[in-house]
């Protein structure tokens, strides 16, 4: 069969399959993720194999019934809305494959900061936040969700109670204090 058939692309890359939200993981490392954000992703997937798609696939089999094709919006934009589907459904399969699913409130060492800490801290201008360290798939800023790649989480991991540790960003070098670290209860 001619490779054209076969693919939309000739760039077989993972990149592909990502939304234009989704944060791409470091080379080597775990999709670490809390056991909320992996049902949450698992029921986005459950969603749209078993709601989403059959709904469209029926649409586009009604459309393509009706004759010609070429000008049958129905069904141009059915094709458009199953392949942006697939593309999210191998994304989800990818991510749930390796996903590494933590439980912060199982974490032994609650002095230090770790996966799931919910940490309070402050910066040079003394403005307080608080923020949760969570999976990429789940992070949230607005909501102080933080991925655990981000970097003020990479400068919080492993810290105590009373550190200040150093934030290295674009805009230059920050210093934050940390002020409280808990985890959830078990």
């Amino acid at each position: 069969m001619n490779k054209a058939f076969v693919k939309e692309n000739d760039n077989d890359n993972d990149d592909d399959d990502l939304s234009p939200e989704a944060v791409p993981l470091p080379a080597g490392t775990k999709n670490y993720i809390t056991r909320q954000g992996y049902d949450r992703l698992r029921a986005e997937y459950e969603h749209l194999i078993n709601v989403e798609r059959p709904e469209v696939v029926q649409v586009v089999s009604w459309a393509a019934s009706n004759g010609d094709r070429s000008e049958n919006g129905d069904y141009l934009y059915g094709k458009k809305r199953l392949r942006e589907i697939d593309r999210r459904m191998r994304f989800l399969t990818k991510r749930l494959e390796i996903a590494e699913v933590v439980d912060p409130a199982l974490q032994p060492n609650r002095d230090q900061v770790f996966f799931g800490a919910t940490v309070v801290y402050s910066d040079k201008a003394g403005e307080e936040f608080r923020v949760t360290i969570v999976g990429v798939d789940e992070a949230e800023p607005l909501q102080g969700r933080i991925s655990w790649i981000s970097p003020v989480a990479r400068a919080l991991i492993k810290a105590h109670e009373g550190d200040t540790v150093v934030l290295r960003t674009p805009a230059g070098v920050d210093e934050l204090d940390v002020l409280e670290i808990s985890y959830p209860e078990a």
